[in-house]
């Protein structure tokens, strides 16, 4: 599991296509030096703008993802292409700080940006959100994007809006986010659980 506490943005150096999936290079950078030196081996999950995905290879700082067909169908990490940059944050290890939210690195939906923000001053983020995830978003809720542990500021018909800071804005791929680009969606995995299991006892 994940926090959505953005460690480090990488940047995509390789992109292959194969019958059945697709194999993703990403220069992990900051993630593989300082506080987090040594830290990833092959096999560790690594979030690539909040989709989990595991660790093939790792040589020099660059890591290798195999992505399968389900996780192109889920996200939009079939469109990147080379140069692109993506938030990285690994695996929550047991004594580490959740300062974030509980996130899975399991994209419930892709939405869009309709609104973006200063690239280092932050401000009003608008986000369209899937309709089968609208009713997980709620005032001053919690809701991942891009892998970004954010609180929901206020909603719309077509999604919500976020108070970006300038921290975030610089240190993750946010505050270079245009209208109509591409967001992972990740809703607060606590609303699911509890839908589910008041469905169960007929309360919904």
């Amino acid at each position: 599991m994940f926090t959505g506490l953005v460690q480090a943005v990488g940047t995509i150096t390789a992109h292959t296509e194969l019958p059945d999936g697709l194999r993703l290079s990403v220069d992990i950078g900051g993630l593989s030096t300082g506080d987090h030196a040594g830290a990833f081996r092959i096999g560790d999950s690594i979030a690539l703008s909040g989709a989990c995905c595991t660790v093939e290879t790792l040589d020099s700082g660059i890591a290798e993802f195999y992505l399968t067909r389900e996780t192109l169908d889920c996200t939009w990490l079939g469109q990147a292409s080379v140069g692109q940059a993506v938030n990285l944050e690994g695996a929550l290890r047991a004594g580490d700080p959740l300062g974030g939210h509980i996130v899975q690195g399991h994209v419930d939906g892709v939405g869009e940006v309709t609104g973006a923000i200063d690239p280092r001053t932050g401000g009003d983020l608008l986000a369209r959100v899937p309709d089968s995830l609208q009713r997980y978003c709620v005032e001053k809720g919690s809701i991942t994007l891009d892998g970004v542990s954010l609180t929901i500021a206020g909603q719309d018909p077509l999604g919500v809006r976020i108070a970006v800071i300038p921290h975030t804005a610089q240190a993750t791929t946010l505050g270079a986010r245009a209208v109509g680009d591409p967001l992972h969606v990740e809703v607060d995995v606590l609303a699911k659980y509890v839908e589910s299991m008041l469905s169960q006892r007929g309360l919904t």
